[in-house]
């Protein structure tokens, strides 16, 4: 192309002048002009270019370049799906950091333990799943644009083919977008630990607001997963939800949700206990199970029951369980507070109830009773 002629029907408006600008540094300095542009086709397709050419002076003084321009398109999607990924990955990460601020700022200790052992536990596969595919996606990439440089600096058709062939490019090619694809999928599963994790620690108003019961159970369920595992010492503890159809409830969604997480954990405790000196065959004849039931109760109340087949309590206990500072748990594991300020935000902040009925080796269900509006 000559520095006289001026071919403007395929370039993109919005990169003229840097292409003008890239043609003008070249044609002073006689440098290689190496530039990327966008170009809208005759059908109105936008697709990404790469020129590449050296600059000969001619006679009569005019600048001819002879060089190729390549369709890089692909690979430009392929950068931008990866930075979009990326700047999720960094909104989830912020995202979490904020929520997880906010419990600091409000939880109690006790929650905010299983809260940062579970949101960890799940966090950390999805993001060394997405670390590892950004590396190779990267190593990937490198390899194909190291191809397409051969192509910018006129190599022989024999040293492409062999590069080809060095690098698998077919294989790239196919792999890259699947990498990409899985990183999608990573990126998904942290949103959704991300919007658990702000269901659970939203801070509360001074003023009741209508929240979901079956979220807020579910962001809690979520958050002590890592304990519902399996492990060396017993199967994976089964929860089943028979929700029914509820409406949402004029409460303080922080508070309830800190209620939530004390009788799950302590159902995980009480099947943990009750598993003492039993083998994991034995454990699995008899599964782990924890059951949630949500009903409506005379069109003014929602019942929520939490109840476990663990070890069960005896009368001595049910009449104290709600007592400050009584555990039944070993030094340092129970603080005696939890089902105390359990009750206390369900009977003075929400004028509603929270019993339990329990028989000693058969399990234990707490129930409780939430009216619906203000």
């Amino acid at each position: 192309m000559s520095s006289k002629e001026n071919p403007r029907s395929l370039e993109h408006p919005d990169d003229i002048a840097g292409i003008e600008q890239a043609m003008m540094e070249s044609a002073q300095n006689l440098t290689p002009f190496v530039h990327e542009w966008q170009i809208i086709t005759p059908s109105g397709t936008m697709k990404w270019v790469q020129g590449a050419s050296r600059p000969e002076m001619q006679v009569d003084g005019a600048i001819v370049w002879d060089g190729l321009i390549l369709d890089i398109s692909d690979r430009k999607a392929a950068e931008a799906v990866v930075q979009q990924k990326s700047q999720q990955l960094e909104q989830a990460i912020e995202d979490l950091q904020k929520a997880q601020l906010q419990i600091v700022q409000s939880e109690k200790m006790s929650a905010l333990g299983n809260l940062v052992a579970g949101v960890a536990h799940e966090i950390n596969n999805p993001i060394g799943f997405i670390a590892g595919n950004v590396n190779e996606a990267k190593l990937g990439l490198e390899d194909i644009i190291e191809h397409l440089q051969l192509y910018r600096s006129g190599a022989s058709t024999t040293e492409i083919e062999q590069h080809a062939q060095e690098i698998e490019i077919d294989y790239l090619l196919e792999d890259v977008p699947k990498m990409i694809k899985s990183m999608d999928v990573g990126c998904d599963r942290i949103k959704n630990i991300s919007t658990s994790l702000r269901t659970f620690s939203r801070a509360d108003k001074d003023y009741k607001v209508p929240f979901n019961i079956h979220e807020g159970i579910d962001s809690t369920i979520l958050i002590l997963k890592h304990r519902l595992k399996a492990n060396e010492q017993h199967p994976a503890i089964e929860v089943i939800t028979n929700y029914g159809d509820i409406p949402q409830v004029e409460c303080f969604p922080g508070q309830l949700n800190q209620v939530f997480m004390n009788l799950l954990a302590n159902a995980i405790d009480a099947l943990e206990e009750s598993n003492q000196g039993y083998t994991f065959n034995e454990i699995e004849s008899n599964i782990n199970r924890i059951i949630i039931t949500t009903s409506v109760h005379n069109d003014k109340y929602v019942k929520i029951k939490i109840s476990d087949n663990g070890i069960g309590m005896n009368d001595e206990v049910k009449k104290r369980i709600f007592d400050h500072l009584f555990t039944t748990k070993l030094v340092g594991k129970g603080t005696g507070l939890g089902l105390a300020i359990a009750r206390q935000i369900i009977v003075e902040k929400h004028e509603g109830t929270l019993v339990v009925n329990s028989t000693l080796g058969q399990g234990s269900e707490f129930e409780i009773t939430l009216p619906i509006g203000n």
